[in-house]
């Protein structure tokens, strides 16, 4: 079967990429019950508990005079879920969210479709069609050679993961079952080094363990060489235990892998047994494109002029 060609429309008129035996779209409807479930199990989110929290948070917010945000119950539950019903923990998650565009600027500016073309042009971000067994999101990054620094700049790819993830954390089911990442480095160049810098990382690092709004259940790196694994050394003091425990390093060793992803989920490629094909990077591009209104709104949010945040 060929790669898809075109975004298609279902009777509500909701666009999604037609895949043949699956469709990559925006599931914004409500999660399937047997989420909700894990969500009353896992997450706190019980009658009482979750519009108690829900009212909480609100106060917090509009005690926050600087802060431009909606103030619906969904919006609040976009930050809730993440920290199981606790204002406190949710509110601060929020806030550093979204001092990420104060403290490192274009790194985390204009995360817009329109802005990124180029990111996905280049097909190294990928939106898999299919969750895994436990509902995650599926996102892949590849970062090896096939990422051209000089068509796609380290800030832009880092946009680009931030624009993929800003997705997910408006569905339902993945803000209750998380997400997880594949980073494929095959054939890193050791030129490709020198763009992680220690600052780099820093901020990688800060979004991932601070600020991300979503449960990031793994971290799957696939085709790791030699290089890749000195790399990661030089940072893995840096690196929390939480985080630790959910990177795992698998080589080519599909096996590997699949113990962790179901292998209906995972394409060929990755030892996967699923039917579909990935649709060309401009195409997820264009899909992306038909949220500009949601996305713009999104990076509107955030902290107004005149505030000034306070230094740790």
């Amino acid at each position: 079967m060929g790669k898809a060609e075109c975004i298609s429309y279902d009777d509500n008129q909701v666009p999604y990429i037609d895949l043949g035996t699956a469709r990559i779209r925006m599931e914004k409807e409500e999660a399937p019950e047997w989420a909700l479930k894990k969500a009353q199990d896992e997450l706190r989110e019980l009658p009482g508990i979750k519009e108690e929290a829900i009212k909480e948070l609100r106060r917090l917010i509009e005690n926050e005079k600087y802060l431009n945000l909606p103030m619906d119950d969904e919006y609040m539950m976009m930050f809730l879920r993440p920290t199981h019903y606790y204002p406190e923990s949710a509110l601060k998650r929020l806030k550093n969210f979204y001092h990420m565009k104060l403290k490192y600027g274009i790194a985390c500016e204009n995360i817009v479709p329109g802005k990124l073309r180029n990111v996905f042009e280049s097909d190294i971000l990928s939106l898999l069609p299919t969750r895994d067994q436990h509902g995650r999101r599926l996102l892949v990054l590849e970062a090896g050679k096939k990422w051209k620094p000089s068509q796609v700049p380290l800030c832009d790819l880092f946009r680009g993961i931030q624009l993929t993830v800003l997705g997910s954390m408006v569905e339902p089911y993945s803000q209750i079952c998380g997400a997880v990442v594949i980073i494929d480095m095959e054939g890193l160049p050791l030129s490709h080094i020198t763009q992680f810098t220690p600052s780099f990382a820093a901020m990688l690092l800060d979004y991932v363990q601070e600020c991300i709004c979503m449960r990031l259940k793994g971290v799957h790196i696939v085709n790791n060489s030699y290089i890749f694994n000195m790399l990661f050394a030089i940072f893995k003091p840096f690196i929390r235990e939480k985080l630790r425990k959910r990177i795992f390093f698998h080589g080519k060793d599909w096996k590997s892998l699949t113990s962790h992803i179901d292998a209906n989920s995972l394409p060929p490629k990755y030892g996967g047994t699923a039917t579909w094909e990935l649709p060309p990077g401009k195409l997820l591009g264009e899909f992306f494109e038909l949220y500009t209104p949601d996305y713009e709104r999104a990076d509107s949010y955030g902290y107004m002029d005149g505030y000034t945040m306070k230094k740790k």
